[in-house]
C-alpha cells in the first residue's frame, strides 16, 4: 500500500532509524541549516567520530517539534540518503524502480489476440495511475483567506547569511499550458517578501516560465492562476523535481511511482487541483505585468545565485491540515539533500536513455558535478566518433542540455568509482583530439557562463582510440593479475597470518 501522506512516511522513517526528533527551539532563520549541516555533513574524520561518540546518529531526517516563532513542526532531510531515497518510494533497491519504468517503456503493439490477453493486466495497472479527483481532503482542514493569511505562520527557512530572506525550497507547484489546458508541476525556490507575496523562481527553460510566456504573449496585462502544495507522500513531493516529458502528467507519474492513485482536491479560489493529502496549499495568482527582485540565494551550486527579476506570487488563500508539518529542505555545496534526490532520478531514468541509446550502459553524475557541470557516460563503441554521437546527443535531451562537461569512456570502466574514473580518462585522451567544445543553453545557475542562460560545453573522449579514428599506435594492455595466482594466493591466504591484528 502507497504511504497515505508525509505524517505516515515520518512513522515509517522513525521504525527504521532513520528520523531524530528535535525537542529543542531552533531558529529557522539559519540555526536549522547549520543544524543540518552538522548533522549530515561533519567537514572532517574528527568531527564524525566526535558526534557518534556523543550519541548522534549518522545522517538522519530530521523533525523540529518546536521551530522558533512557529507552531508548526517541520521536516527536512528526509530524503538525505540513498536508502531514505529507497524508504519513499517502497522499494529495497532504487533500481526496482528502474526495472518498473523498463517494464511499461518495451510495452509493444500486441500482434495477435493472445498477445493482447497477455497485456490486459498492464494495462489495467498502468489505468489505475490516473489521478482520482476527490470532493474534500486533509488539506481543507483548516482554510484561510484575505488578511488571514500569513505565511510567517509556517517555519520557513533562511538557510545561509546572505541570503535576501526566507525561501520555500520543497514547493510542489501547479499552474496549466493556457493553449493546451495541461497540467504542470514543478519545483521552483519561493523568496517570501511579506505576509502574502512570494517570488516565483521560473527559470527561462522551465515549463512555468513557457506558461508564464504564453500566457503574457495572449494578455500583457492579466494574471494567471497558480497554486502550491507543501508536503505529501514521498512520491507525490517528489514529482515536481522528475525530468519527464511536458506532455505526462506528473501526477500520474506519481501514481505510477506509489502504485495508487494520486487524489486530487479543487482548490477553494481558483480551478486547479491539488494533491488532497498536502499538508499545506497556497492559492494565488501571478500578475503577467509584474516582475520583482529574487535573490541572491544560496543554491545548489556551493555559491549564491545572484539577483535576478521573476514573477510574483500573490497568496489570496491558505488551506491545510489541522498541524501541518512543513517540510523543506537546505541546498548548498555538495553533497546536500538534493544530491540524493537526484542521484534517486538518475537511477530510475537510466533505461528511459538506453532505451533511446541501447549503446550507454551506465551514467554517474558526481556530487561535486552539482547535477548539470559533470555527466560521466559508460558505452559499448561500435564505431569510429561513436563517443562524440552520445556527446552530442545528451547536449538534446531535456534538462540534460545544461550539462557542461561529458566524459565519454569504455563499457568496462567502472564509472560510479571516480578514482577509477580519473586514472582511465587521464590515461586514454590526447587533449587536442579528444576535447570538443560546442555552444548552447546553460542552467541559469551557472555563473561562470559568458552570459546568462548560454554559454559553452566541453566533451571529452575518453575511449580506446581506434585506427579507424586515426590512432595508428598499439594500445596497451591493463595490467591486471591471472587468475591462476590469484586462486594460489588465496589458498595460501590463511597461513600468511595477514588477517590477524
Amino acid at each position: 500500500m502507497a504511504y497515505a501522506d508525509l505524517r505516515e512516511f515520518v512513522r515509517k522513517l522513525e521504525k527504521e532509524g532513520e528520523l531524530r526528533r528535535i525537542r529543542a527551539e531552533v531558529d529557522p532563520v539559519l540555526e536549522i541549516a547549520e543544524v543540518v549541516q552538522r548533522v549530515c555533513r561533519p567537514s572532517t574524520e574528527d568531527e564524525e567520530k566526535s558526534r557518534l561518540e556523543a550519541g548522534a546518529t549518522k545522517n538522519t531526517a530530521l523533525l523540529f517539534e518546536k521551530p522558533k516563532g512557529s507552531r508548526h513542526p517541520l521536516l527536512i532531510n528526509a530524503f538525505g540518503s540513498v536508502r531514505r531515497m529507497a524508504l519513499a518510494l517502497e522499494v529495497n533497491e532504487l533500481d526496482e524502480v528502474a526495472e518498473r519504468i523498463q517494464g511499461f517503456l518495451k510495452m509493444e503493439t500486441p500482434q495477435g489476440f493472445f498477445d493482447k490477453v497477455k497485456m490486459l493486466p498492464k494495462l489495467a495497472e498502468l489505468g489505475s495511475f490516473f489521478p482520482k479527483s476527490v470532493k474534500t481532503g486533509v488539506c481543507k482542514e483548516v482554510i484561510q483567506k484575505g488578511s488571514d493569511v500569513n505565511l510567517f505562520d509556517f517555519p520557513i527557512l533562511k538557510c545561509w547569511p546572505q541570503d535576501a530572506g526566507r525561501f520555500i525550497t520543497f514547493p510542489l507547484v501547479f499552474t496549466r499550458n493556457p493553449e493546451t489546458g495541461k497540467r504542470n508541476v514543478g519545483m521552483y525556490r519561493m523568496q517570501v517578501y511579506d505576509e502574502r507575496t512570494t517570488g516565483m523562481h521560473w527559470q527561462t527553460q522551465k515549463h512555468g516560465a513557457e506558461h508564464f510566456r504564453r500566457a503574457r504573449t495572449k494578455n500583457p496585462e492579466g494574471r494567471i492562476p497558480v497554486s502550491v502544495a507543501i508536503g505529501a507522500d514521498p512520491a507525490t513531493a517528489l514529482a515536481g523535481m522528475l525530468p519527464i516529458p511536458p506532455d505526462l502528467d506528473e501526477m500520474m507519474f506519481a501514481g505510477f511511482l506509489r502504485r495508487e492513485a494520486v487524489e486530487m482536491v479543487t482548490c477553494e479560489t481558483n480551478d486547479l487541483e491539488v494533491p488532497a493529502n498536502a499538508e499545506i496549499v497556497l492559492e494565488g495568482y501571478v500578475n503577467l505585468n509584474e516582475m520583482r527582485t529574487e535573490g541572491p540565494f544560496g543554491d545548489h551550486t556551493g555559491f549564491y545565485s545572484l539577483e535576478g527579476e521573476y514573477p510574483v506570487f500573490h497568496v489570496e488563500c491558505v488551506t491545510r491540515r489541522k498541524q501541518p508539518i512543513y517540510l523543506t529542505t537546505v541546498v548548498g555545496p555538495p553533497p546536500q539533500e538534493d544530491f540524493y534526490m537526484g542521484y534517486a532520478v538518475g537511477r530510475m531514468f537510466l533505461p528511459v536513455m538506453k532505451m533511446q541509446y541501447p549503446e550507454i550502459v551506465d551514467v554517474a553524475m558526481p556530487a561535486e558535478g552539482i547535477f548539470h557541470n559533470l555527466m560521466i557516460v559508460a558505452i559499448r563503441k561500435s564505431y569510429p566518433g561513436h563517443a562524440r554521437k552520445i556527446m552530442n546527443a545528451i547536449w538534446s535531451l531535456g534538462q540534460a542540455m545544461f550539462t557542461k562537461v561529458i566524459v565519454v569512456v569504455d563499457y568496462d570502466v567502472n564509472i560510479q568509482n571516480y578514482g577509477e574514473v580519473v586514472w582511465k580518462a587521464l590515461c586514454a585522451i590526447d587533449p587536442e583530439r579528444d576535447v570538443q567544445f560546442t555552444l548552447g543553453p546553460m542552467d541559469t545557475l551557472d555563473h561562470a557562463a559568458r552570459m546568462q542562460d548560454f554559454g559553452s560545453k566541453m566533451g571529452i573522449d575518453a575511449t580506446r582510440k581506434w585506427a579507424s579514428e586515426g590512432f595508428t599506435r598499439p594500445w596497451p594492455d591493463e595490467i591486471l593479475m591471472d587468475e591462476a595466482t590469484k586462486k594460489r594466493v588465496g589458498g595460501l591466504w590463511k597461513s600468511l597470518g595477514l588477517d590477524k591484528t
